[in-house]
């Protein structure tokens, strides 16, 4: 190697960065179904009967609601160390 990975082609950064997010997003949503399944599935059948597809529909929009506060707090976490790190070297 010469050194140069640092600044590997932009192109190829961002074809990376984008099918990291959607190694992301479909970890997320296998973590969700595997949650939800154990939650609501009682009985396996042929059809969703209207109580478990309620409660599948209510618990995909509760993991979607706490995931996205996890990731703000952990955006308002990230800002605030940046912010006080800041003032510490000053």
């Amino acid at each position: 190697m010469d050194g140069q990975g640092a600044t590997a082609d932009p192109q190829l950064q961002h074809f990376i960065e984008i099918e990291s997010q959607k190694q992301r997003f479909q970890q997320l949503v296998h973590q969700m179904t595997e949650v939800c399944w154990d939650k609501c599935m009682d009985k396996p059948g042929p059809k969703l009967d209207s109580r478990t597809e309620t409660c599948f529909v209510n618990c995909v929009e509760r993991f979607i609601d706490t995931s996205q506060f996890i990731l703000n707090r952990l955006e308002q976490t990230q800002r605030s160390k940046g912010a006080f790190s800041e003032t510490m070297s000053d």
